[in-house]
């Protein structure tokens, strides 16, 4: 018993640092390959141990040859199974080899990298799926990127537009007024006009950057602010300019006197909602109406809505509407066009609030709602 320990511990240790000897020469080789190396290194060595102590042993011809055959038999099929193996684990590799590649891809409707039979080991097949998922998180990333930037760069050509313009208006009354060519009167007043309209093409930038900023970490404390009364004020302000242009602004609030408190800036709400009207009673034409209706939704959040009669929006463009810069007309053209900002302005501080903002067209206009969370629900986002 004693010489059967010796003789197999030293045929297997030897099988073993040959083994090892082999694996350390194929290193940088196929995983199958070496899968299949270290499974065979084990039951070489048992055949060797085996076979050395079969032949020291006083047992008969056939009774050896019946061990060796078992052996043989064994280590074929161990061999098999090692390539089996080592081939899923490859494929598993293979496949995460190509999810790595396409970490960079765009296409978020790439699909997920698939192997053959056999299929690889969980723990791959899992990272696989991880790799795959952070792709598309990757794509989507970079398809906002480009659309911030695209949003961008049509903003500074946007707004380059609708500077250039009254300048050059500004420009030609001054060179008028050096030539003594036109009347200082209307031509003062023309100056004082566009600069007013340039004034608030430069506020209206600096709330939208106000504004995103804000929807990131709001600059001052919410208080509870009734919207009936944000309504009221915006209608009462908006009522004369609506009337110089022959269009009806109708208020709706509850008839139980709620006063549909929400939590936010006072301010800011007010500025929201009447870029809405404002929107409304520009592109509502004569003898149309506005009106302008507050409630509470079913599931208890506060809504504002502004439904105008412009005679609705291609149904293309309704995901435009809120774009900083985006106008329907492509002509941008005349002096009550606006900015484009409005609604992106009213968008921003919707957002920063909690709530949400959207746009349906209805029968001979359209309809912007607003709706905003409950008091204890925006304490609890907040």
């Amino acid at each position: 018993m004693q010489q059967i320990v010796l003789v197999t511990t030293l045929v297997t240790l030897v099988a073993g640092l040959v083994g090892g000897g082999v694996l350390v020469v194929l290193r940088g080789r196929s995983t199958a390959l070496l899968v299949a190396v270290a499974a065979l290194v084990p039951v070489v060595g048992v055949s060797l141990a085996v076979v050395v102590n079969v032949r020291r042993m006083f047992i008969s011809a056939h009774d050896s040859t019946v061990v060796l055959v078992a052996v043989a038999s064994a280590g074929v099929v161990a061999v098999l199974l090692a390539v089996v193996l080592g081939r899923g684990v490859a494929a598993g590799a293979v496949a995460l080899a190509d999810s790595l590649r396409a970490l960079g891809d765009d296409s978020a409707e790439r699909p997920v990298p698939t192997s053959t039979v056999p299929t690889p080991p969980a723990e791959l097949v899992a990272l696989g799926r991880e790799l795959e998922s952070t792709r598309v998180r990757l794509a989507e990333s970079q398809a906002r990127e480009r659309a911030l930037e695209s949003s961008r760069r049509e903003l500074v050509a946007f707004m380059s537009h609708d500077l250039r313009t009254p300048l050059a208006g500004l420009r030609a009354l001054a060179e008028g007024l050096e030539d003594e060519v036109i009347e200082p009167g209307p031509a003062l007043a023309r100056i004082l006009q566009t600069v007013d309209r340039l004034d608030t093409l430069v506020g209206d930038l600096f709330d939208l950057s106000r504004v995103s900023v804000a929807a990131v970490a709001p600059v001052a404390p919410p208080v509870l602010v009734s919207l009936v009364e944000v309504a009221h004020d915006v209608v009462a302000e908006l009522q004369a300019h609506a009337a110089r242009r022959s269009i009806g602004l109708d208020l709706s609030a509850p008839a139980d006197g709620d006063r549909l408190a929400v939590l936010g800036n006072g301010d800011e709400l007010t500025r929201a909602l009447a870029n809405l009207v404002g929107n409304a009673v520009r592109h509502t034409p004569p003898g149309g109406r506005v009106v302008v209706a507050a409630d509470r939704a079913a599931d208890g959040r506060t809504t504002v809505s502004v439904r105008d009669g412009c005679g609705g929006i291609a149904e293309g463009d309704l995901v435009r509407v809120f774009e900083v810069g985006w106008r329907a007309d492509p002509e941008r053209g005349g002096a009550d066009a606006g900015a484009g900002l409005g609604l992106a302005i009213a968008k921003g501080i919707v957002e920063s609030h909690a709530g949400s903002i959207s746009v349906t067209n209805v029968p001979g206009g359209c309809r912007f709602e607003v709706a905003l969370p409950e008091p204890a629900q925006a304490r609890a986002r907040s």
